[in-house]
């Protein structure tokens, strides 16, 4: 058969393990590759502009179909005239949004089953997962094929997976189609848009000290273009006919690199060759769970509003804290798959791939912090960023005194304002009567002009005062007027935090304010942009739930 009548269908085309599979699938021209995926048009990306993708699609050799798996009608306009199937398609398996998993991995997958029957395909190969078996209870080492699904499957991406798997098997021998899944486990490489980046942004916040458990749990790990090369092979052996597709057919098969190592070793490799801090300190799972337990709950509520997907939730510390590796026997002997990339090499390529991460290479901070700045710049921003360390301490002891003196000892306001006045006094009263230089050391006195109020400032504090009195005067009439609500949301919260600070103790205020004076500012500065990246996150989540809230509220209005 010439390769002009000779079609293949990658669905999910523009994955990340997918794209490799595609790159391969062109490279060896074995098919012509028709590539399916939701977005309306295919974008390559700068790598892929002057690949063999990029030739593929000029000369007819590659075509981009958009599709919806979960709409059976362009399923099938999509499948129609292949040969094989390569069906790799899923949602983001970090979104543990059971609906969504159901509607793609179950019901699009028996679309596609329904579509290749019906178009006479030949070969379907299934991208399964090798989580499908592991119920984040208990780890798996050398698991086989043998293994069963778990009564309670980690997530709602993997029990959606595994029903997909066995819709797959199943419908094996089906008016002549041969089906077999492939259960990759913990894919890795260039163009990685899930592992890699989660892990440079952990140390970027500074997270990437810690190890979740023990620190010895093994893991398989699967180099892209072995995923994609065990594709190749799986559809050769279901091509092969006689015996060898007979023993290939209607099976899953682990795939990995066949180079079994410590979860945490791996993750110390890239984060260390990229420049940031290795994985040291240890956190035993069971005293993180309780956390992550509260974190998938707001999630859970928040979540329909936009909120992203925390890393801090319990099927990622399961998956985390477990040993999970898997026997490639089966698929060695049956599919005639091994790996074509070492560990030690897809490691290297990977790293090299995500030079753009590198610590070193982060842009760097010109001129002075945001803190500094908004510290004024003078005195006290070196102070409370401790730029001038003998000053700080000195600034705490006098602080400590007053602590000690005048708050501890539970002085009302009025009573501690006439005892700093009265020190006040006498300090001023002693050092103006002290001589111009004492054992050689020069005293400089205070000039009047400190305490001197100029008429410029005064007009100044004036103006803003009566500014912020219109303002609030102004603010009071749209309340009045009762249609701005989002004006009345922001008073009842400046409100209630006014009261909530109204309510606390002056030596409260003492106990909590300094620590976090001279603290916070100064760990915002070493961290500024990972700080900075939270908050405008945060934000982009309030904006959007402001948003919500706006269109209910104009909604219910218009209903009454």
């Amino acid at each position: 058969m010439s390769l002009g009548e000779r079609w293949c269908v990658v669905t999910g085309g523009r994955g990340f393990a997918a794209r490799h599979l595609v790159e391969l699938l062109v490279r060896s021209n074995m098919f012509l590759v028709r590539i399916a995926d939701l977005e309306p048009t295919i974008q390559l990306s700068t790598e892929e502009e002057g690949g063999s993708l990029a030739e593929a699609l000029k000369s007819g050799r590659a075509k981009y179909v958009s599709a919806d798996l979960r709409d059976s009608a362009q399923v099938l306009r999509v499948i129609e005239g292949a040969q094989v199937v390569f069906h790799m398609a899923a949602p983001n398996s970090s979104v543990n949004n059971y609906q969504l998993h159901y509607s793609v991995n179950v019901q699009g997958t028996k679309n596609v089953i329904a579509a290749c029957i019906q178009s006479k395909v030949k070969r379907l190969v299934y991208t399964s997962s090798a989580s499908v078996v592991f119920d984040g209870k208990r780890g798996i080492l050398n698991g086989d094929e043998s293994l069963p699904y778990p009564a309670k499957p980690l997530d709602s991406y993997t029990a959606t997976k595994s029903e997909g798997e066995a819709a797959v098997i199943k419908a094996n021998g089906t008016d002549g189609l041969l089906t077999c899944s492939l259960r990759p486990s913990s894919i890795f490489g260039p163009g990685d848009r899930l592992f890699v980046p989660s892990l440079v942004a952990a140390a970027k916040a500074g997270k990437s000290k810690f190890i979740i458990g023990n620190g010895e749990n093994i893991y398989d790990f699967t180099y892209v273009e072995n995923v994609a090369h065990a594709h190749i092979c799986a559809e050769r052996a279901l091509a092969s006919g006689g015996e060898v597709a007979e023993n290939a057919a209607g099976q899953a098969y682990f795939i990995t690199n066949m180079e079994p190592m410590k979860f945490w070793d791996f993750t110390s490799r890239i984060l260390g060759d990229l420049g940031y801090e290795r994985p040291r300190i240890k956190v035993p799972a069971f005293a993180v769970m309780p956390v992550a337990h509260v974190v998938e709950q707001i999630y859970k509520l928040l979540g329909p509003y936009g909120m992203k997907v925390p890393q801090l939730i319990p099927s990622r510390i399961r998956l985390l804290s477990c040993s999970r590796s898997f026997n490639c026997s089966k698929a060695k002997d049956r599919l005639g798959y091994s790996p074509i990339v070492s560990l030690e090499e897809g490691l290297k390529r990977t790293i090299e791939s995500f030079s753009h991460l590198r610590a070193d290479k982060q842009r760097k901070r010109e001129g002075p912090s945001k803190a500094y700045r908004w510290l004024g710049g003078g005195r006290v921003a070196d102070m409370l960023l401790w730029k001038d360390k003998k000053q700080t301490l000195l600034t705490l002891l006098i602080l400590m005194a007053i602590y000690c003196n005048l708050v501890a000892s539970q002085s009302t306001i009025i009573t501690a304002l006439a005892k700093i006045l009265l020190l006040a006094s006498a300090f001023l009263f002693i050092h103006g009567n002290l001589p111009d230089r004492i054992f050689g050391y020069t005293i400089e006195k205070i000039p009047d002009s400190q305490f001197h109020l100029s008429e410029e400032r005064s007009h100044r504090y004036a103006v803003s005062m009566a500014s912020s009195w219109n303002d609030a005067v102004h603010a009071l009439k749209s309340l009045c007027k009762g249609k701005d609500w989002m004006l009345f949301f922001k008073v009842i919260l400046l409100l209630s935090i006014l009261s909530f600070l109204g309510a606390i103790s002056l030596q409260s205020l003492f106990v909590i304010g300094l620590p976090v004076a001279f603290i916070a500012f100064s760990v915002y500065e070493l961290k500024e942009e990972a700080i900075d990246a939270m908050f405008s996150e945060a934000l982009s989540y309030g904006c959007k739930l402001k948003s919500k809230i706006s269109k209910k509220v104009i909604g219910a209005k218009k209903n009454d």
